[in-house]
């Protein structure tokens, strides 16, 4: 990698870009023949043919720019320093791997070097990389993020997306289209209206250059030009190098199907290799010879790597399970009864004052926003207008538009955009205003932004929040009505927090804020009105910690959001009759804190979970599930679950109140589930 600050003669720069080529040439060929001996345990990518690209673009980056990739990604990492020890060792699924052998070919992680991630999805890498571009806009440093990525990407909603993204703000990226005219066997003339990729630049206002992918020179001064735009805050390039894969998709897969052998082979004299090789000796600028001992230097270099990864130790299975969380996991990620770590636990002073939910949620962001610079805005109508809920009003007033980023509709693209700031040393908060929109974004959230500490051997952090209402009310019908809670508490990465007063609201917010790892926050709409006691100044109330929020003794009663007021306000009604009811919320549904509502149950001897989304594969499956588990010689009645109707929310009030469970329901429930 030549540092951009270095000014080199041609002589030496040519032999620089040689070596990097021949490198990267000799890695694959040496890993094709690994794969085909069954040292490779997986798919393997290789980048035959389109050494050029990763060369020319990465000669221009210093250390800390970052690099995004895709599946098809081992140039990338060795022209941004990852050393073909580390390559090997990924591929061969060994601990020393730059993955540590959590990834192998498709998805490898060294950020110590600024490569931030390959990834087997097409398209985050663009998010990712203008992310990163928003990173460092914030942070006022002229670093560069660079997106490599193939042909199929550009017909990609992430490319749409991403370029829009980067080009209204302006941000420091190279957006590098590596055109081998084939999305894994589709070609890309068929697959595109426009099959001229450099010219969608114009359509999201930013220059579309296209060069000879397989001349590593002209790769190299248009990166140079679009590198040096982007530092001086001029804003990205798209830059399409047209080249060619001279390999199967993956190795092991048919090949002439969908082209022939003889446009292969013709292909293979266009060699960016033998193209400088035939430069450097037409300029004198190096003999055959020097040529020969580059090669026979490369190759001892790749045999050595391949000797050190069949020797290197396989991955401790103990391990196989670390760095899904930033944080130690508590709650239904233990065993029930285990000595949990539950982390920094602030306590409260008593509350002198009665405030909404939703101002104790404003009041910790614009606490936390003056401690934190790096916290970050992002969502449709959070600028001048405060949110749709006024969860950001005044704060655009005292931090402006690159705090409180007003969005285009693009969930998918500043979601991901999102986790690639993320990645890079910021801190956002998106705001999706309901949580239906999420969805739009789920494979950012689920396939990216959960997995990027697994994959990366917890050496990339994910401090993001991502907030949003959820739950039935206000005729809202069935697109502005979603929880999703049970859906995203599924998957490993993620914290989920469901708060049901303003003082948890509040220090579940604040938490969040200074967590490492990504939040799902989800506000029920029939609650942002809510008035309770919230204590003034800092506190934290830490995940995985449910609260007793009204102590009882015949049936324990768990209630998520705004069933945990409704089943407050049926234990009032069922007091009258001398009948005591405990009621747990559990705060956060991931990570669950199971020994609660054992110890709750262990007194009662009776359960019923109150929730109002969807029984089936839901929360009150998972409470039953540990509690018979772990208590069933606690209870004598059997387990009770109140949700709301398996059906979409309608819209007409009469509907929709017949959807969702209701304090008599409740008052009803606990009944019969005494009467057993």
């Amino acid at each position: 990698m030549v540092s951009p600050d270095v000014t080199t003669p041609r002589r030496e720069q040519l032999l620089t870009l040689y070596r990097q080529m021949v490198l990267i040439r000799r890695c694959e060929e040496q890993l094709a023949r690994a794969h085909q001996r069954g040292l490779i345990h997986g798919a393997c990518h290789t980048y035959v043919g389109q050494e050029a690209i990763a060369t020319g673009v990465c000669a221009h980056l210093a250390r800390e720019d970052v690099v995004f990739s895709t599946h098809r990604g081992h140039g990338h990492a060795l022209a941004k320093g990852v050393s073909p020890r580390q390559l090997f060792g990924e591929l061969f699924g060994r601990a020393t791997g730059c993955s540590h052998g959590r990834g192998g070919s498709m998805h490898l992680f060294a950020p110590e070097v600024g490569l931030m991630g390959t990834s087997g999805i097409v398209g985050p890498c663009i998010l990712q990389a203008a992310g990163a571009g928003y990173s460092f806009k914030l942070l006022k440093k002229d670093h560069v993020g660079v997106a490599f990525f193939g042909d199929g990407a550009v017909n990609n909603g992430a490319f749409h997306e991403g370029l829009n993204l980067a080009s209204i703000w302006k941000l420091p990226v190279l957006f590098v289209c590596e055109n081998n005219q084939f999305a894994t066997e589709v070609p890309f003339q068929y697959a595109a209206g426009n099959p001229d990729v450099a010219s969608r630049g114009a359509v999201y206002g930013l220059p579309g250059i296209e060069v000879d992918g397989n001349d590593v020179l002209a790769v190299y001064e248009a990166a140079s030009e679009a590198v040096r735009r982007a530092r001086s805050s001029r804003g990205p390039t798209l830059l399409e190098c047209r080249t060619y894969r001279t390999r199967p998709h993956a190795e092991g897969m048919g090949d002439f199907t969908y082209r022939t052998r003889e446009e292969v082979e013709e292909w293979k004299t266009r060699c960016p290799i033998l193209r400088l090789h035939e430069v450097l000796l037409a300029e004198d600028a190096a003999t055959e010879e020097e040529l020969d001992a580059i090669d026979r230097d490369v190759q001892g270099i790749v045999d050595d790597a391949q000797r050190f990864a069949e020797n290197s130790p396989w991955p401790d299975p103990a391990t196989a399970t670390e760095h899904v969380y930033a944080e130690p996991a508590s709650g239904g990620c233990e065993p029930p009864g285990k000595s949990k770590d539950r982390g920094v636990h602030t306590p409260r002073s008593p509350a002198t004052r009665e405030i909404t939910f939703m101002q104790a949620t404003l009041e910790a962001l614009s606490e936390e926003m003056a401690r934190d610079a790096t916290i970050f805005v992002l969502g449709e109508g959070i600028g001048k207008r405060g949110g749709n809920f006024r969860t950001t009003a005044g704060l655009y007033d005292l931090y402006g538009p690159e705090r409180l980023c007003d969005t285009p509709i693009a969930e998918r693209g500043f979601v991901g955009l999102a986790g690639g700031a993320a990645m890079t040393g910021t801190r956002p908060l998106v705001d999706f205003m309901f949580a239906d929109f999420a969805l739009d974004g789920v494979g950012e959230i689920v396939n990216q932004i959960a997995k990027m500490q697994y994959m990366s051997s917890g050496r990339l952090k994910m401090p993001i929040l991502l907030r949003g209402c959820i739950g039935i009310g206000h005729s809202a019908a069935t697109h502005h009505s979603g929880s999703y809670y049970p859906v995203f508490a599924h998957f490993p990465g993620l914290r989920v927090v469901v708060p049901s007063s303003p003082a948890d609201a509040k220090g579940l917010l604040r938490h969040a804020l200074r967590s490492s790892d990504p939040v799902l926050f989800l506000e029920h709409r029939e609650l942002l009105n809510l008035k309770g006691p919230v204590p003034e100044g800092e506190y934290e109330i830490e995940f995985g910690r449910a609260a007793v929020v009204r102590p009882g003794s015949e049936v324990t009663v768990v209630a998520v959001a705004v069933m945990v007021q409704r089943a407050l306000k049926a234990a009032e009604a069922l007091a009258r009759e001398g009948i005591s009811i405990e009621v747990i919320d559990p705060r956060t549904i991931a990570p669950l804190d199971v020994d609660t509502l054992l110890a709750s149950v262990h007194k009662t001897g009776r359960l019923l979970i109150a929730d109002e989304t969807f029984a089936p594969f839901g929360v009150g499956a998972e409470v039953a599930a540990w509690v018979a588990d772990c208590g069933f010689d606690d209870l004598d009645a059997p387990i009770r679950r109140l949700n709301g109707a398996h059906t979409p929310t309608p819209y007409s009030p009469p509907l929709e109140a017949a959807v969702v469970p209701n304090v008599d329901a409740v008052v009803g429930a606990v009944r019969d589930l005494l009467a057993e």
